[in-house]
């Protein structure tokens, strides 16, 4: 790097980012401290830790240039399936995923797979940007992102497979896949949400009112939906291939969304773990278990709500001190904050975040490569995601997925991954004008 491109680093973007860090630091060290001031735990450190050595690799990335990475793609993809693999076989379960050793660090590969997983789709969607094949392309894209997406789940991790999804939806919609399928994915993935929940519902909350709706787990109701949805598809597109009319297309086109989204949801009840179904329970009411999985959700509100407009004060928050939180360090580390910072804590914070996502959707725009676009669009989709669904979630309007807020929660893995996605994004601002698309 010539000295001049140092000063074309985006400067905002990386101190937004060391910003939230050092904001992380102060509440993983207020979430160790008792209500009597002493500091149990040295979490903060190993922290501080992670945090330089984050922020060297972002700066070390600043200065390599990205395309080098260009070739490579497939081979950080492929070494990133063979480490999930190796995890699931002789990694040790912890912290609702697994983790392997390596000299004397345990590493949670499924975060750096986020981002290994984005270059390679980015380095997919690039060289097929003329293709006229649409569908093979979304096809392709979706096996690309559903192999390490399914090795995480079946660790199980849920909260960081469900980090794939947005990934995929971002970065083909920028790329220019068709939106008719882009909104068939993101349809059937709502659609398979609902009926996931609604058995649910009527048995736990509605007691048992509803009682049709138990057919949505029943194996031969469902079989015999998806192969009566499926034959109205397959003869609504031959009538579409033979006739050429879109109203052909389009019952095709739903019959496939119900079908896939019985299928998906049938599986996931067969996937699930009862703690991850508990959440799910306790989303629609914490009160059902409020000593057990709904105690989080309950003292999670209860730590957002006294804090009022400008919190208890730094190392002040009760709920905290008295470790009501479980993983307060981690993933209820926001209820902290907005705790002891109160509701202008919490503004704060989404100021950054907003700040990392418009300068990241702003070098998006105007970079001249669309590998590097195609990078940007899947950073910018897996931060977002992170910040909303974590930050839902402590506030008790998204389900417990255990999804970290990033740069924020206590994690080597999680903050390492998410500095090196800022790196990429500094190293393509300061080549952004030099590759065309």
């Amino acid at each position: 790097m010539r000295v001049r491109d140092f000063f074309e680093i985006d400067f905002f973007l990386l101190l937004s980012a060391l910003v939230l860090t050092i904001v992380g630091i102060l509440f993983i060290y207020s979430s160790g401290m008792t209500s009597s001031g002493i500091l149990v735990s040295n979490e903060y450190r190993r922290q501080i830790a992670w945090a330089s050595a984050g922020l060297a690799l972002a700066v070390v990335l600043a200065i390599f240039n990205y395309r080098r990475i260009y070739d490579l793609s497939v081979y950080l993809y492929l070494v990133t399936l063979a480490l999930l693999m190796y995890t699931l076989i002789l990694g040790w379960a912890g912290h609702g995923t697994r983790w392997i050793r390596i000299a004397g660090f345990a590493i949670q590969v499924s975060e750096f797979a986020k981002i290994t997983t984005i270059i390679f789709l980015a380095w997919y969607l690039d060289i097929t940007k003329r293709s006229q094949k649409t569908l093979l392309r979304f096809v392709v894209s979706c096996a690309i992102v559903l192999v390490p997406m399914m090795m995480i789940l079946i660790q199980p991790d849920l909260g960081t497979s469900l980090v794939f999804i947005p990934i995929l939806l971002g970065m083909t919609f920028l790329a220019g896949v068709s939106l008719k399928y882009v909104f068939f994915l993101g349809l059937t993935i709502s659609v398979s949400g609902i009926f996931l929940m609604l058995p649910l519902w009527q048995a736990y909350i509605m007691d048992n009112a509803y009682p049709a709706l138990m057919l949505l787990v029943n194996r031969r109701f469902v079989l015999a939906a998806c192969l009566i949805l499926s034959l109205i598809g397959i003869i609504s597109w031959f009538g579409f291939l033979r006739f050429d009319k879109q109203r052909f297309f389009w019952i095709c086109y739903s019959a496939g969304v119900f079908a896939l989204s019985l299928g998906i949801s049938f599986a996931a009840q067969m996937i699930l773990r009862q703690y991850q179904v508990l959440r799910l329970i306790v989303f629609m009411n914490p009160n059902i278990d409020p000593r057990g999985s709904g105690w989080h959700i309950i003292q999670s509100i209860t730590a957002i709500g006294s804090g009022g407009l400008y919190g208890r004060g730094f190392l002040q928050g009760t709920q905290s001190q008295f470790h009501f939180l479980p993983e307060q360090s981690t993933d209820f580390i926001f209820a902290i904050l907005s705790e002891e910072w109160g509701f202008m804590g919490g503004v704060f914070v989404f100021i950054l975040f907003l700040v990392i996502c418009l300068r990241l959707i702003r070098i998006m725009r105007i970079t001249t490569d669309s590998f590097a676009s195609n990078i940007v669009a899947g950073l910018v989709s897996m931060y977002a995601f992170h910040f909303f669904i974590n930050v839902g979630m402590t506030m008790g309007v998204m389900p417990i997925t255990g999804i970290p807020l990033m740069f924020v929660s206590y994690g080597g893995s999680a903050l390492i991954s998410a500095m090196t996605g800022i790196g990429l994004a500094l190293s393509i601002h300061v080549r952004r004008y030099q590759y065309q698309r």
